[in-house]
């Protein structure tokens, strides 16, 4: 039996703020008390004077190793979930992904085989749905017993993950029983490709025109479309990588009414904006994702809705692709530009700032970075928040150390950072992982395949 006391910090969760020292056997988390109050006895002692003790990280939207237009991201699930670790993250919840004319099974067994071994951290997986059928409809039933709750759907990329009205509302219904939450990648993909291919015509084709095609609208006609069939369905709905005013709105009106909506944005929304997009020489490339990046004064509603809990979770969709080699794919014809931006190891970091900035209570800080995703994918408190018989998955952060973000210094398997030269206070000085050290003191002590793989229940605000 080891035993671990991290001593002398402020513990912070989603729920309170307190001067306390917390108790670990055995990988969870065993007692709390105030600091100095109890005369506990361990083999490791950590001192955090000075230090926030706050819960590991939970990011509900990454995709290590997923195959995008001709090529595959660029972090595997061991650099990816090694990075995480860097910056505070302690679980993640990647994709698998469902091949046209392949069962559910078929491309969970894939992604299960590219993580075992390898996670530095824990992980769950969703499942893209990309084949809506009477068997992949029944599979759903299956999954959702086995731990795999949430299903992803596109109204965007015809051709590839597009799923059409009817496919989304038979899989709301099935989901309607089965306990399943339905996540929902909302643009309208038929329309966006119209435009993409006037756009083309026309000799449009650098990085900006990326954004200028995947247009506000069509991003909030998709998300209304989504809770329109969700209602008519019966279903909750869990809206992706919101980037848009009007797509806030949209949300903030079905949440209003009582509906069992919710709404996911990204650091990138919150902190980039179209002016990296026309970034000259082809560098634009590197801030193509999608939804894309909105001009500047759509950051606002976002931070507004975070604060109003319209939209209750930041998770980064990470999912690199190297400037060289990969984001070049697209040179002479933005449309074949992998979509995807690298931002695993920057969330925590990046939303600290926003308190600092005045965005965010400390409190919010890790409500939508810890506590909301983990009760969002039914992993709670096993993970998000600190307290007796959670995971001891705990991160010691310095809130006056100061950094600069840049690719020089950052453990992602990517040629850029997407906030390169930016100067942010606070850093992640140690980090376990269901009480064992994979950060120690800015030294990486952790190994692949000492995370494990989580099965989850279904979505805890539903219950």
């Amino acid at each position: 039996m080891t035993r671990t006391l991290i001593t002398g910090g402020l513990v912070i969760t989603a729920a309170e703020e307190l001067h306390a020292d917390v108790l670990i056997e055995n990988g969870r988390v065993v007692a709390m008390a105030t600091t100095g109050s109890q005369d506990w006895t361990a083999d490791r002692v950590i001192d955090a004077s000075q230090k926030y003790v706050i819960p590991g990280g939970v990011d509900a939207h990454t995709h290590m190793e997923l195959p995008f237009g001709g090529t595959f991201a660029s972090d595997t699930f061991e650099t990816g979930t090694r990075a995480a670790a860097w910056g505070g993250t302690t679980t993640i919840i990647d994709f698998a992904v469902q091949s046209q004319g392949h069962s559910l099974r078929a491309g969970l067994d894939a992604w299960y085989a590219k993580a075992d071994g390898k996670c530095a951290i824990d992980y769950a997986f969703h499942m893209i749905v990309s084949d809506v059928n009477e068997h992949t409809l029944k599979e759903m039933d299956g999954l959702v017993e086995e731990g795999v709750s949430s299903f992803k759907f596109f109204m965007a990329y015809p051709g590839v993950f597009y799923s059409d009205d009817g496919q989304i509302l038979r899989a709301m219904q099935r989901a309607s029983g089965n306990g399943g939450l339905i996540m929902m990648h909302a643009e309208n993909g038929i329309a966006i490709d119209v435009l993409i291919e006037q756009a083309l015509a026309r000799g449009e084709t650098d990085p900006r025109h990326h954004g200028e095609v995947r247009k506000v609208l069509l991003e909030a006609e998709a998300t209304h479309r989504a809770i329109q069939l969700a209602r008519v369905a019966g279903s909750p709905l869990y809206v992706v990588h919101v980037s848009a005013e009007e797509a806030v709105a949209e949300l903030a009106a079905a949440r209003d009414k009582g509906l069992p909506v919710f709404g996911e944005t990204c650091p990138q929304y919150l902190f980039l904006s179209t002016d990296n997009l026309e970034e000259p020489d082809f560098q634009g490339a590197k801030y193509v994702c999608s939804t894309p990046l909105r001009p500047r004064e759509h950051q606002a509603a976002l931070w507004r809705g975070l604060r109003t809990n319209d939209l209750q979770v930041v998770s980064t969709d990470h999912c690199p692709f190297c400037f060289r080699g990969q984001k070049e794919l697209g040179r002479g014809d933005f449309s074949k530009i992998p979509n995807g931006l690298p931002g695993v190891e920057n969330r925590m970091d990046l939303l600290h700032q926003a308190v600092l900035d005045g965005h965010l209570t400390r409190r919010r800080w890790i409500e939508i970075a810890c506590a909301t995703p983990a009760r969002m994918f039914g992993l709670y408190p096993k993970k998000g928040t600190i307290a007796p018989g959670s995971d001891a998955d705990i991160v010691l952060y310095d809130p006056h150390a100061e950094q600069v973000i840049s690719a020089e210094t950052h453990h992602m398997n990517v040629d850029y950072s997407a906030y390169e030269g930016k100067r942010i206070t606070g850093r992640v000085e140690t980090v376990l992982s269901r009480g064992e050290v994979v950060i120690d003191g800015r030294k990486f002590t952790g190994r692949a395949g000492h995370g494990m793989y989580t099965p989850r229940a279904t979505c805890q605000y539903l219950d």
